[in-house]
């Protein structure tokens, strides 16, 4: 119920102009002109109001469009006394506003369901016991606070409580349960699956990671250029086209009348509906597909991308390095003593490679350790204690075989290399060939030049590769194709590619859960790890621009025809609001088409 009454609330207009349309009739076949006048000059006012409230916004700018061409056409039907042919143009208007208004608002829901996720409030824990409940705002480092099953946890902290279980499919896209043990980093937006726990928070709310994420996305939406209607591309045209009809139909089929019956069939309902419902459609056909497209802007802009930049890892990549042997250094540690170590550290980590490095700790029987004062900085790596002893788990630099190594320092000293070695999708190979035949590919990574040409010899397609990059200097490479009047679409996988993500005129995530931090920071979401739906995504662009196109060129090409047989006489102002209406469903029909791509 609450579903159709929002619908009829984002309408309200349409539904109001079409009620002072049928109450006209009413009245005017019971002769009470008066009020009949009345209710139609209600539906016109309703009708037309934000019409003449942006047409004014808009001389103010210095900017012109189609909508001078509706304002004229009710201007003259009011002044010709056509008041029903006045509320029909304003009944149009409207609708084709609120439809548009309607699809743009339904696709940024994203970011204000993101923020309603983080409690605003959170409970405090003195005396052994759960205590008051305080503003998220006002809690202070050094305070604890207590966490319910199945509750989001609303601040960054350390886990106070001997063990927890979290979910951190909303940083990380891992489907499985984390363990946590005692002194374990917690960080906001997870959520606590397993019994209640207790937190000592480390980062009050501004700082927290939730919150840096919604900044991100905030400010990223906010620096992409807002939602154009191609239709504003052929308004000067067809205007200059409306008016000079129009003057050869005032001075043809009798004055003002004539003029008014070519301005009604120019009323540009076709061009300004046309976009969003193709594009909304273009959106449904994406999703079914499994392609969230968060933006109606980015399928315009998706159709004009002529580059596109490829993270490695878990993008091209499987993205689940398998740890293939362990390497020691020094012989004052055993390898269990050494797994354990990186384990502890790694339990606390986001990087995609933590996750196989403790798997592979367990698989072996490695000794639990428990870590503290854990730092991790994204692309440099994570550091904490252990034993009262320093260690840090960072890339190995000087290793030149096969997949990455990931060594193990205590202090300074390294006292063991971790190999992994990732593989590509199997539907990379086929998807890069075929991409590439339409578009200049990059590949952008962390990884080392030498492993990065490996997986480009297997994808056996020439692609530029720029390796050994971190996080700002892939946003500093998108920048510089910007710079190089390139069209740039950015394909990520985690939030190690936000700023870059940010950056891309489109930024398009890899996920397996809807709600991950990357998908929040991208405009395209890409639901499992198929690399077959960037083609398509592509593809499902393209297919639904040129739809909008084809719908708002038909509309115009009609809209002119009968223009030219209505300035000779032969369609009166009424019969040509009809026509006009009847061209309206015939270019909606055909932006249909996108919803079916």
């Amino acid at each position: 119920m609450k579903k159709y009454l929002s619908v009829i609330s984002a309408f309200r207009e349409p539904f109001i102009v079409l009620a002072c349309i049928v109450l006209y009739g009413l009245f005017f076949l019971v002769q009470a002109y008066l009020w009949a006048l009345g209710i139609i000059l209600l539906g016109i006012v309703v009708g037309s109001y934000r019409l003449f409230g942006e047409i004014y916004e808009s001389l103010r700018r210095r900017q012109y469009a189609l909508d001078y061409i509706a304002a004229l056409a009710i201007i003259v039907s009011f002044i010709t006394g056509e008041f029903l042919v006045c509320a029909v143009i304003a009944l149009m208007i409207s609708s084709g506003r609120n439809l548009e208004d309607f699809g743009v608002s339904q696709a940024k829901k994203s970011l204000s369901l993101l923020a309603k996720r983080i409690p605003q409030t959170v409970t405090l824990y003195e005396k052994n016991k759960p205590g008051d409940k305080l503003h998220l705002g006002k809690v202070e480092v050094g305070q604890k606070i207590f966490v319910r099953k199945g509750e989001v946890i609303p601040l960054d902290g350390v886990l106070d409580s001997e063990n927890g279980e979290l979910d951190e499919s909303s940083l990380t896209g891992e489907p499985y349960p984390i363990e946590k043990v005692k002194n374990d980093l917690i960080r906001s937006g997870t959520v606590n699956t397993g019994e209640a726990i207790i937190i000592t928070v480390n980062k009050v709310e501004k700082d927290s990671t939730y919150r840096k994420i919604l900044l991100m996305v905030q400010t990223a939406q906010n620096e992409k250029a807002p939602l154009v209607r191609l239709a504003d591309r052929y308004s000067t045209y067809f205007t200059i086209v409306t008016l000079v009809i129009a003057v050869i139909g005032f001075n043809i089929a009798g004055g003002l009348p004539g003029a008014l019956a070519v301005l009604v069939i120019a009323t540009p309902c076709p061009l300004i509906i046309a976009t969003p419902i193709a594009l909304i459609g273009g959106m449904n056909a994406a999703a079914r597909k499994r392609i969230i497209i968060k933006r109606l802007s980015s399928l315009e802009t998706l159709s004009k991308v002529n580059t596109m930049v490829f993270d490695k890892t878990g993008t091209i990549t499987l993205g689940k390095p398998q740890v293939t042997q362990l390497i020691l250094k020094k012989k004052t540690i055993s390898i269990s003593e050494a797994l354990g170590i990186a384990a502890a550290i790694e339990r606390n980590s986001l990087h995609p490679l933590a996750k196989s490095i403790v798997n592979y700790a367990n698989e072996h029987k490695a000794k639990k350790l428990v870590a503290t004062h854990i730092q991790e900085k994204v692309g440099k790596g994570i550091s904490a204690t252990i034993n009262a002893k320093q260690y840090s788990l960072t890339r190995d630099k000087n290793y030149s075989g096969e997949g990455i190594a990931i060594e193990l320092l205590e202090e300074d000293k390294g006292l063991a290399s971790i190999i992994l070695i990732d593989e590509i999708k199997q539907s990379s190979r086929e998807s890069i060939a075929s991409l590439a035949n339409k578009l200049e590919l990059h590949i952008f990574t962390g990884d080392k030049k030498a492993e990065a040409e490996r997986i480009a010899k297997m994808l056996n397609t020439p692609v530029n590769i720029q390796a050994e990059m971190k996080p700002e200097d892939k946003e500093l490479g998108v920048e510089k194709l910007q710079k190089n009047n390139k069209t740039v679409a950015m394909l990520g996988d985690g939030i190690n590619d936000a700023p870059a993500l940010a950056k891309a005129d489109v930024g398009m995530v890899f996920s397996n859960e809807e709600q991950t931090a990357a998908s929040e920071a991208a405009d395209v979401v890409l639901l499992g790890g198929d690399f077959s739906l960037t083609e398509q995504t592509i593809v499902i662009a393209h297919k639904t621009i040129n739809i909008a196109l084809q719908s708002i060129r038909w509309g115009i090409g009609l809209s002119i025809l009968g223009m030219i047989i209505a300035a000779f006489g032969f369609i009166p102002p009424i019969i040509g609001a009809g026509l006009q209406e009847a061209i309206d469903v015939a270019v909606i029909l055909n932006a249909l088409r996108a919803s079916r791509t």
